[in-house]
C-alpha cells in the first residue's frame, strides 16, 4: 500500500512540474512571438491569456489521455498473461524461475521463491518478472489531469506577470531572464524525480526554452 501511495504521489508530483514547465515554455513563446510583433501591452496579454487556456485544457486532456492509455495496454497485458498462465503454466514458472537464477539466485533457492510467489499469485509475479509493473499498482488518471490543469497555468502566469508589469523597455529581457530562471527550477524538479542527472536536465530544459523564446521573437519581428 505505502508503495501504490508513493507511485500516485510520484505521478502526481511529475505531471504538475511538467504542467509548469509547459506553461513557462509555452506561453513565454507565445507572448514573446507577439511582442516582437507589436508593443500593445493588451494584444500581447490577450495572446498570452488564450494561450494559457488552450494549453490548459491540451494538457489536462492530453495526461489524461496517456494514462489511460497505459492503464488499457497493461489491461491487456494481464488478459494475456491470464490466458498464458491457464494454458502453459509450466513455461511461465520456468521462466520466473530462470530469471531469478540469471540475477545471481541458485537453483535451489530461486525453485523454491518461484513455487512459493506463483503459489500465492501467480498473475502479479508473471506480469512483474515479465513486463515490469505491478497490476495493483494504477497510476490515477483524473488525478494527473488535474495535477496538469492546476500547473499549466501557474507556470504560464510567470511570463504573463513579467511583460506585463516591467518597463516597455526591458520587459522582453526581464521576461526571459525570469522564464531561464524558472526553467532551472523546474529543470531541476523533473531530474531529482526521475533520479536524472539534475545539471543535464537544467541545460536540456534551459536550452528548449531559450530556443523557442528565441525563434517566436524572430519570427512575431518580421510583421513588425
Amino acid at each position: 500500500m505505502a508503495n501504490k501511495d508513493l507511485q500516485q504521489r510520484n505521478n502526481l508530483i511529475r505531471a504538475g512540474v511538467m504542467g509548469a514547465n509547459d506553461g513557462i515554455v509555452s506561453v513565454s513563446g507565445i507572448i514573446l512571438g507577439v511582442a516582437g510583433a507589436t508593443s500593445h501591452t493588451g494584444t500581447i496579454l490577450l495572446a498570452g491569456f488564450a494561450g494559457m487556456l488552450a494549453g490548459t485544457v491540451s494538457m489536462a486532456m492530453g495526461e489524461y489521455v496517456s494514462v489511460s492509455s497505459q492503464h488499457d495496454a497493461q489491461e491487456k497485458v494481464q488478459q494475456d498473461q491470464k490466458q498464458a498462465l491457464a494454458t502453459d503454466y509450466a513455461t511461465e514458472f520456468a521462466f520466473v524461475k530462470e530469471k531469478y537464477v540469471a540475477s545471481g539466485i541458485s537453483p535451489t533457492l530461486a525453485q523454491q521463491a518461484t513455487q512459493e510467489m506463483m503459489a500465492k499469485d501467480a498473475l502479479t509475479t508473471t506480469v512483474r518478472e515479465r513486463y515490469g509493473f505491478t497490476p495493483t499498482h494504477e497510476l490515477s488518471a483524473g488525478g494527473a489531469a488535474i495535477a496538469s490543469m492546476i500547473s499549466f497555468p501557474i507556470g504560464a502566469l510567470l511570463p504573463m506577470l513579467a511583460i506585463g508589469l516591467t518597463p516597455l523597455v526591458i520587459r522582453e529581457w526581464v521576461t526571459f531572464f525570469a522564464v531561464i530562471l524558472a526553467l532551472l527550477l523546474t529543470g531541476y524538479a523533473a531530474a531529482a524525480l526521475n533520479g536524472a542527472d539534475k545539471n543535464r536536465s537544467m541545460v536540456r530544459n534551459v536550452m528548449a526554452g531559450v530556443f523557442t523564446m528565441a525563434v517566436t521573437f524572430a519570427i512575431g519581428s518580421l510583421f513588425r
